[in-house]
């Protein structure tokens, strides 16, 4: 199973791929499978065959990396490169304003359990956590699923609280949402982890 952080970073590199940029490397992928292929929408979802198909792991992202190249977004490539080499997929200086690496763990274990629970009150959640309504919008208009919302939003939310970001936050969202169940399962999970 991956790390939560490799899969945080392959969540922002689909969501800065344009359309065009996903055909191109649909395409790049024939070993795939054309049944498959008309399946995917985003790329996260292609990401995710390719790991299934042991083309993609935290630890080999060369096939990635030349597909993001291949398609012009040596940008993306980039990324990958940085947050493979395990120095953060953003600029150091942002890395050093986010939460401790401790916090950081917690939220992204209470990431998976909100993605998994909330549902379609993620834009409710997101508006308790001060996330904006352009930026509700654009989450909103990319192509993934309600998870992937979900977790897309809490990646907004953590990076624009930086190093203030912690689990507390989202319980109190959740609840002041009455998202009591979603909240209490967070909860259990921090408790189990500890």
């Amino acid at each position: 199973m991956e790390s939560p952080d490799f899969k945080e970073l392959l969540l922002q590199l689909s969501n800065e791929l344009v359309d065009d940029q996903l055909e191109k490397m649909k395409y790049l992928c024939p070993s795939i499978g054309k049944g498959v292929n008309e399946k995917i929408t985003t790329g996260y979802q292609l990401f995710d065959v390719l790991m299934q198909r042991k083309r993609l792991s935290a630890d080999d992202t060369k096939f990635l990396s030349k597909l993001l190249t291949d398609v012009g977004r040596q940008d993306l490539s980039g990324k990958l490169s940085k947050g493979n080499n395990n120095t953060g997929f953003d600029d150091p200086a942002s890395a050093q304003s986010g939460p401790s690496a401790a916090e950081t763990a917690k939220i992204d274990l209470a990431t998976v359990v909100i993605a998994e629970n909330l549902g379609k009150t993620w834009r409710k959640v997101a508006r308790k956590l001060g996330l904006s309504e352009v930026k509700l919008q654009s989450i909103d208009q990319k192509p993934l699923d309600l998870d992937e919302k979900t977790m897309e939003m809490i990646w907004q939310w953590k990076k624009a609280q930086g190093s203030k970001a912690c689990v507390e936050q989202l319980v109190v969202a959740l609840r002041d949402c009455a998202q009591n169940l979603t909240a209490d399962r967070v909860e259990d999970k921090m408790r189990a982890a500890t």
